[in-house]
């Protein structure tokens, strides 16, 4: 089976971690979107149609992936899958022509023969779109990730939905001094992973699965639904639900949070029901709200616009290489672009930190130390055995000048209300 994952209008409601990476590359469970759909159709081959500025840096991160190729689309029949989809069982009929719906968002299209007329990146959602009018219509089933709040919302069914596959390769284990609360089986751990003494492991709510490599440190609580990561670190640490992708270092207290990977919140502090971006460094005593003192619903900015999540228990969304020193804290449904540094300032930091910036001393400016941020980021990746690559930063370049509007757009505003206030 052949599948196009393509990439709608509606990606940049996943921003700030959609800024730097493909939407199926967005963790929800036990892996990524994209896996999720190679699972979903059981494919064999598969094509992308991603935004064209990531289009360079989709093929160095996939190269096993036909990333925006029109010849590989016209070389078979291949069935179309929305990037923001995350289906919930796997799909048996893949053969009649039809369009899968959630709601009125297109999750995936079977297409008569021959497949996929001629198609690219711009122009695949208005395709699809007319395609409502052409094919007939079927609940997909599973959820479109509008925002990221949707993500963190549905990481427990997705993991309760991975605990079979996940469980399928990997032989029990027999651990000592680790106390498991709930079903037995529900704990499962990779025979690389390493589990210290002295680990609670509750799968009363829902399965605690460690990844290859994993180590999770003596005196730490894993509450599932979790997933630990390849390689991640769990350092005493009360984990609370939620995700933890590859390569994090994770102390204090996480409570139904995604983080991408490679990051860290070594030390002491809360993290509640947020969605963490890759090589994120949290300073120790960091603390981020997810739940207002009266219980409200909370909303959060996307492209400059405050949207109700509909949710009383939302935290922070913060993108790719952001830093906060110590103390920092975050409100509830504070949104944190890609490249911000976050110094505490004795209060709450504002909701919006566009990417970019630094934020310190009651002042939010704009960051023109490009080369040094990405010198800095070299370092970050090359400690944890990546590199940052002239593809990267040609990418980052570019990524400066298409945040700069609303960058400079917040900053004016921030500068307006001081001034009002000093008056």
């Amino acid at each position: 089976m052949r599948i196009c994952i393509f990439e709608d209008r509606r990606v940049d409601a996943l921003e700030p971690l959609s800024l730097t990476r493909p939407a199926f590359d967005l963790l929800c469970g036990a892996g990524s979107l994209l896996q999720r759909h190679v699972r979903a159709f059981a494919a064999d081959e598969v094509g992308v149609l991603v935004r064209p500025e990531l289009a360079e840096l989709c093929r160095l991160m996939h190269p096993e992936l036909a990333v925006n190729d029109p010849d590989w689309l016209r070389d078979g029949t291949t069935l179309l899958v929305n990037a923001r989809w995350l289906p919930s069982a796997p799909i048996e009929d893949r053969q009649s022509p039809r369009i899968g719906l959630v709601g009125e968002a297109v999750a995936y299209v079977v297409l008569p023969a021959p497949g996929v007329p001629e198609c690219t990146a711009e122009t695949v959602a208005e395709w699809v779109e007319d395609c409502k009018d052409t094919l007939p219509r079927t609940p997909a089933g599973g959820v479109m990730a509008g925002h990221l709040w949707d993500l963190v919302e549905h990481n427990p069914t997705a993991l309760d939905d991975d605990l079979a596959a996940f469980r399928a390769p990997r032989p029990p284990r027999t651990l000592t001094n680790v106390a498991v609360l709930g079903p037995e089986e529900s704990f499962v751990v990779d025979p690389m992973a390493t589990i210290e003494p002295f680990v609670v492991a509750d799968t009363r709510n829902g399965p605690v699965l460690i990844d290859r490599g994993a180590v999770v440190h003596s005196f730490s609580r894993l509450e599932g639904p979790c997933y630990v990561g390849p390689e991640s670190w769990i350092l005493g640490a009360k984990l609370r639900g939620g995700t933890i992708g590859p390569c994090c270092r994770i102390g204090g207290e996480v409570e139904a949070c995604i983080l991408q990977g490679h990051s860290n919140k070594y030390h002491d502090g809360f993290l509640g029901h947020s969605y963490v971006g890759e090589w994120v460094n949290l300073g120790a005593g960091t603390q981020v709200s997810d739940l207002r003192n009266d219980y409200g619903m909370i909303r959060v900015s996307v492209n400059g616009v405050r949207v109700p999540t509909g949710r009383n228990k939302v935290g922070s969304f913060i993108g790719d290489h952001t830093k906060t020193g110590l103390g920092t804290l975050l409100n509830t449904g504070t949104t944190v672009g890609a490249f911000c540094g976050l110094l505490p300032s004795g209060s709450l930091l504002p909701h919006v930190i566009p990417s970019f910036c630094m934020y310190g001393y009651g002042q939010l400016q704009e960051r023109w130390d490009l080369r040094q941020l990405f010198a800095t980021a070299a370092v970050a990746m090359r400690r944890r055995g990546h590199e940052l690559s002239g593809v990267h930063t040609d990418f980052l370049f570019g990524l400066y000048d298409r945040t700069a509007a609303l960058r400079r757009k917040v900053i004016r505003e921030v500068e307006l209300r001081r001034w009002r206030q000093s008056v």
